[in-house]
C-alpha cells in the first residue's frame, strides 16, 4: 500500500483562487513542490500542512492509502 492523492491538488488550489503563479509569487509553495503535485509524488509534512491551510481541509481529504 502507498499514499496517493484523492484530489487533483493543483485544480483544488485553483478553485480556491491560488494559481501556480500566485503560489510562487507569494512564496506559499516552492516550484519543486508544485512539480511534485503535478507528478503525483509525495511531499513533506510542512507542505502538506500548508496545503491543508490553503484548502481549509484535513490531510485525509487530500491523501489516502491504496
Amino acid at each position: 500500500m502507498k499514499l496517493c492523492y484523492k484530489i487533483d491538488v493543483l485544480a483544488a488550489l485553483k478553485a480556491k483562487g491560488y494559481s501556480t503563479y500566485r503560489i510562487r509569487k507569494d512564496n506559499l509553495l516552492s516550484e519543486s513542490t508544485i512539480q511534485k503535485f503535478r507528478k503525483g509524488e509525495g511531499v513533506g509534512w510542512e507542505n502538506l500542512e500548508t496545503l491543508c491551510n490553503l484548502l481549509s481541509c484535513q490531510p485525509s481529504d487530500i491523501i489516502e492509502m491504496r
